[in-house]
C-alpha cells in the first residue's frame, strides 16, 4: 500500500520565490513531494499551484501541518487549501428525468472509480429510484414549484448537512438552483448539453441542429448564479452532419456529457482544479 498523501493547492499573485518556499516547506517536513505542477498566468499575475506529498501524520499531526503551511502560505495572499488522499469525501448526486448520466455516475461508483462515497440521490421526480434504490442508496424526493422553490432549497440545504456532503453533482438535474442555495453551498458541478459559451440555455442541440453546426459539445462546470456560465471544468465534442437530424445530436450528446461529467467529477475529487476569473486551471 502506498502512503497516503497531502494535497496543496494555491491561488496569489505571482511572485518570485512561491515554488521553492513551498518545497522547502515539505522538504524540512521530510515530505516526498510526488506530483508537482504550477502555473502563471502573466497577464493576470496569477499563480496556480499544485503540490502533492506523502503523508502518515495522524489527526493531531495534521492540525499542527495547516498551522505550519498557514505561517508560510497566507503572507503570498491569495487563497489555499490542504486536502489528505485517504479523506474519502460525500457526494450527492441530483437528478430529474433522464437516467444516463445518474447510470453512469452510479456504475462508475460500483467499479470504484470515483474515489468517493455517495451519501444520496435528490431528485425533483420519483422517476429514478428504480435505479438507485436496489444500490441501497438514499433517495430522496423534493418536488419544486415555484411556489415552493425556497422552501424546498431550505430542506435540500439541511439533507446536506446532516449528511456531511462535500460535492453536489447535477446529472441532468432540470432546476436552477437559487443565488441563496449557492452562497449557502457553493460545491456544485452541472453538466450542460452543449460546447459553452454556445448554446446556452434551453434545448442547445435543437438551437445546435438548426445553425447547421458540425461539432456539438457538452460541458461541465461549476455552477454560479449565471446560468450556464459558471467556469467551465471538461468539455467533450462529437463531429456531426448535415444527415443528422435533432434527435440524433441528442443521441450523440448523451455519450458526450456522461463522460465530460464523469471526468469534472473525477478532477474535481482529486484535487486538481482550481478557479480564478470564471475559469479554471485544471492539473491533470
Amino acid at each position: 500500500m502506498s502512503k497516503p498523501t497531502a494535497i496543496l493547492l494555491i491561488s496569489c499573485p505571482d511572485q518570485r520565490g512561491i515554488v521553492a518556499r513551498l518545497s522547502t516547506f515539505v522538504f524540512e517536513r521530510g515530505g516526498n513531494i510526488v506530483d508537482s505542477d504550477h502555473h502563471s498566468d502573466l497577464q493576470a499575475g496569477r499563480f496556480l499551484g499544485r503540490i502533492e506529498w506523502e503523508d502518515d501524520s495522524d489527526a493531531a499531526g495534521r492540525v499542527l501541518l495547516r498551522q505550519e503551511l498557514a505561517a508560510v502560505a497566507d503572507p503570498m495572499g491569495g487563497h489555499w487549501e490542504l486536502h489528505f488522499s485517504d479523506v474519502v469525501p460525500r457526494i450527492a448526486i441530483w437528478c430529474s428525468r433522464q437516467e444516463h448520466c445518474l447510470l453512469d455516475l452510479l456504475w462508475r461508483h460500483q467499479a470504484g472509480e470515483l474515489g468517493a462515497e455517495i451519501a444520496c440521490v435528490v431528485s425533483n421526480h420519483d422517476l429514478l429510484r428504480r435505479h438507485v434504490a436496489p444500490l441501497g442508496l438514499p433517495f430522496h424526493v423534493f418536488p419544486v414549484t415555484a411556489a415552493t422553490k425556497a422552501e424546498q432549497e431550505q430542506q435540500q440545504l439541511g439533507l446536506l448537512r446532516r449528511e456531511r456532503v462535500d460535492l453536489v453533482i447535477l446529472a441532468k438535474y432540470m432546476q436552477v438552483l437559487s443565488g441563496d442555495f449557492l452562497r449557502a453551498f457553493p460545491d456544485v458541478i452541472n453538466i450542460h448539453h452543449s460546447f459553452l459559451p454556445a448554446f446556452a440555455g434551453a434545448q442547445p442541440y435543437h438551437q445546435a441542429h438548426a445553425r447547421g453546426v458540425k461539432i456539438i459539445g457538452a460541458s461541465a462546470h461549476f455552477v454560479t448564479e449565471d446560468l450556464d456560465a459558471g467556469p467551465i471544468i471538461e468539455q467533450d465534442v462529437v463531429r456531426v452532419s448535415h444527415r443528422d437530424t435533432a434527435e440524433d445530436l441528442v443521441r450523440k450528446g448523451k455519450d458526450m456529457e456522461r463522460l465530460a461529467l464523469a471526468r469534472a467529477v473525477r478532477l474535481h475529487l482529486n484535487h486538481r482544479v482550481l478557479t480564478y476569473a470564471n475559469k479554471t486551471v485544471v492539473f491533470e
